[in-house]
């Protein structure tokens, strides 16, 4: 089932998507995290990994393609992993360079947040960054975001070395910022 923000659309990845979510894999701006440089993820790679999942549902993850509301075109891709119920998850983005500054990472970030807190529970999302990619952080600053964790110099992008950032949001950070939402689960304690 999508889940449904302001402007976009979560939906699940499709065989057709496969060329769309390589280009963004094979993009060092908007991928930044390749273990190859420069990142070579080919037509093959990208089907045997499609090929691979079990469309059940796996609680521990899912990964989501973000499509535009109004026009349907696809923006990036959006995903959490290892869940732990009831109590954490990592997300991860991509945006396409074209929907940089429009608002629409943004609004995937809030609506797989609020599924997040709201329908699975947890009670603390994590993303791992760098420094190297200040709009990043700031996109995860705006949802509230704080740094948790600075892995100095951990990672090398273009000849500089670049700080490995672990950003969190506490479930409590949450709702402050979402007073029209209710948490419905008691206190841990």
């Amino acid at each position: 089932m999508p889940l449904e923000g302001k402007s976009v659309v979560l939906r699940e990845q499709r065989r057709e998507d496969l060329p769309f979510l390589q280009s963004l894999q094979n993009d060092m701006e908007v991928q930044a995290w390749s273990k190859a440089l420069p990142p070579d993820y080919t037509d093959v790679m990208y089907a045997k990994r499609y090929d691979a999942r079990e469309f059940s549902y796996d609680p521990e993850e899912a990964r989501f393609v973000i499509v535009h509301k109004e026009t349907g075109e696809l923006i990036g891709h959006i995903s959490y992993s290892d869940l732990e119920r009831r109590f954490s998850a990592h997300l991860g983005i991509m945006t396409a360079r074209k929907f940089w500054g429009t608002g629409a990472a943004f609004d995937a970030q809030e609506t797989m947040l609020r599924f997040l807190f709201c329908e699975v529970g947890v009670r603390v999302v994590r993303l791992f960054t760098h420094s190297g990619i200040p709009r990043a952080v700031r996109l995860a600053e705006r949802a509230g975001f704080q740094v948790s964790a600075q892995i100095r110099q951990a990672n090398i992008k273009y000849g500089q070395l670049n700080d490995t950032l672990v950003m969190d949001i506490l479930r409590e950070e949450y709702f402050a910022r979402h007073p029209e939402l209710t948490d419905a689960l008691p206190p841990l304690f």
